[in-house]
């Protein structure tokens, strides 16, 4: 199950490539909660540790993450790993993409209309 989170990054850490090869790059993103607001720690792994070479600390990201889980030597551990994470002015509302004009249309798209099956 996916789980979202916006708010501001505060931390960056350095990524850590293991013995094995496994790479791991953990930052903290600062979300409003009322009164409190809260230092959430995520992390991305292998491929995806390249999506916050584009991030910077101070900047707005919404992180889409799934909560795992684990147990070591009887005690249990928790880990949000991100597999997206979107810059605040990235994502723009629907209502702000701009419109299509003729332009954006190919010269020989008439070609092409006879050739759909229906």
């Amino acid at each position: 199950m996916a789980y979202e989170l916006t708010g501001k990054v505060k931390v960056i850490l350095e990524p850590k490539t293991f013995a094995s090869g496994f790479t791991v790059r953990e930052f903290v993103v600062t979300v409003e909660d009322g009164k409190y607001p809260q230092d959430i720690i995520l992390q991305v792994v292998q491929e995806k540790v390249s999506l916050l070479d584009s991030i910077q600390v101070g900047e707005e990201v919404t992180a889409t993450f799934d909560v795992r889980g684990r147990e070591y030597n009887g005690r249990y551990f928790n880990n949000l790993q991100a597999w997206k994470i979107e810059s605040g002015a990235a994502a723009p509302a629907a209502d702000d993409k701009p419109p299509v004009s003729d332009k954006d249309v190919p010269a020989d798209f008439d070609e092409f209309e006879d050739d759909i099956p229906f």
